[in-house]
């Protein structure tokens, strides 16, 4: 049987699969890594130990003799580097994009390349820090001046990953297209800075993201791409009406390939960005912390009515507790963009609920009228018919007969398929190792009716 081999990298969770030429998961393995620490004590990914289980993973795999490994490829979080060497081994610690990042250095930066909002709106990159992965490369350059000029090549954690197999090193278009203040959106190449700073030669070429490079056995190995880019690719594949995709997590991510427009100022300040998915195509999408603010209120529900924390997994839609919640409190409005920042569920008192069911039906009447906001931040102005909605909330009654009816105009779906990003990893190169066409029942959807 012909296998893919996918390895995709969380911050917490690694996992490794073989999908068989209908992209059915044959054989998977996964590992949560102890983190280490940076120079500065900050908590970062273990780099060797993320290679050394890479590394017996893939021997395990190419020991399946029932399958027949014809590829691999690779879906990794972003907005991290890897420097390497000329011997191809790591400089640094794999820094973590939430470390702290120096203000002085950032306000050098920004005053040196025309401020913050004309610099933000030509990379499509709201002002991040470590987030934005190409202040990581400014930083080292900087403040290591010695440990820089022995960098070959600056590596997104997925072309790391490819080149421990290759020994080639490439940059995918959708790690630098990623809120990484690398690329001007408006001319479609890297800004301007790099070549002054003299960075240019420590990028290593783009290539495709559906291109691979074969190794022993025939093998063809991918280049690796961003996880949300990834994750994005069977809904590409397999819808060609406009759509947009709600990727929800501990972030909601709302992704619309269907529009064009440029970002401006005020989008960039409402966490909206642009991406650039695997064919280069730019993507407009916008953030909402929803899964960690679910998180963060269920708890405070929970103890507040004494009931066991996933309580609200057995809370179902009521339309009666809807009715009398907005007959009963002020409900927020859908152009109230201050609610992006807080939750309006925060100053609610618990006190004024009769009991657990609708207090939680009250904090989903909360998060969609943040989602709405958010939604519309990138649906505005665009063909959009389809809303689909993958991970956590795709499985919540009430957050999704919520959607559908804020969106009336739309047919809203609940999505669900086996590994999205790690699916979206193996159909970027399924031209390389599978002759069998793609089938269009890779994503499951419920229909949500208004």
């Amino acid at each position: 049987m012909n296998a893919v081999a996918i390895f995709d990298i969380g911050k917490t969770n690694k996992k490794a699969f073989l999908f068989n030429e209908s992209y059915q998961i044959v054989w998977e393995n996964s590992v949560n890594l102890e983190e280490t620490v940076d120079e500065d004590g900050f908590p970062c990914e273990d780099i060797v130990a993320l290679k050394d289980w890479f590394l017996s993973c893939w021997e395990q795999m190419k020991s399946q003799t029932q399958f027949n490994l014809k590829a691999v490829n690779f879906s990794t979080y972003g907005a991290s580097f890897v420097y390497i060497d000329e011997d191809g081994n790591p400089l640094t610690p794999l820094y973590n994009y939430l470390r702290p990042y120096p203000e002085k250095l950032k306000n050098k930066f920004y005053t040196k390349y025309q401020g913050e909002e004309v610099f933000a709106v030509k990379t499509a990159s709201p002002v991040l820090g470590s987030l934005n992965s190409g202040m990581q490369i400014y930083r080292l350059k900087k403040e290591n001046p010695e440990v820089f000029d022995k960098v070959k090549y600056c590596l997104h954690l997925p072309q790391y990953m490819s080149f421990l197999l290759t020994k080639e090193g490439f940059t995918d278009i959708t790690s630098i297209g990623c809120h990484t203040n690398l690329w001007n959106f408006n001319k479609m190449k890297y800004h301007k800075w790099i070549r002054k700073q003299n960075i240019t030669e420590k990028l290593a070429p783009i290539h495709s993201s559906e291109d691979a490079v074969i190794i022993e056995n025939d093998i063809a190995v991918g280049i690796g791409l961003h996880d949300s880019s990834s994750a994005l690719i069977p809904y590409i594949i397999n819808f060609e009406d406009p759509f947009v995709l709600l990727s929800t997590g501990t972030w909601v991510i709302t992704m619309n390939p269907f529009n064009d427009k440029k970002l401006n100022f005020e989008e960039l300040q409402n966490d909206c960005l642009c991406f650039l998915q695997y064919k280069g195509k730019p993507v407009k999408a916008s953030r909402l912390f929803a899964g960690n603010e679910h998180e963060i209120q269920s708890l405070k529900l929970a103890k507040h009515f004494d009931v066991a924390v996933d309580s609200y997994k057995q809370v179902l839609y009521d339309k009666a507790i809807i009715t009398e919640l907005r007959a009963k409190f002020q409900q927020h409005t859908k152009g109230d963009h201050k609610i992006l920042k807080d939750c309006p569920f925060n100053k609610r008192d618990l006190s004024n609920f009769e009991n657990y069911d609708e207090a939680y039906h009250q904090l989903m009447l909360d998060l969609i009228a943040q989602q709405i906001v958010s939604t519309n931040l990138v649906i505005h102005n665009s063909p959009v018919k389809k809303v689909f909605v993958d991970g956590g909330f795709s499985k919540n009654s009430i957050y999704m007969n919520l959607l559908a009816e804020a969106f009336p105009t739309m047919e809203v779906y609940a999505a669900s398929m086996a590994q999205a990003s790690s699916l979206g990893a193996a159909l970027a190169i399924h031209k390389n190792w599978n002759t069998k066409p793609i089938q269009n029942d890779l994503i499951d959807l419920k229909f949500y009716k208004h």
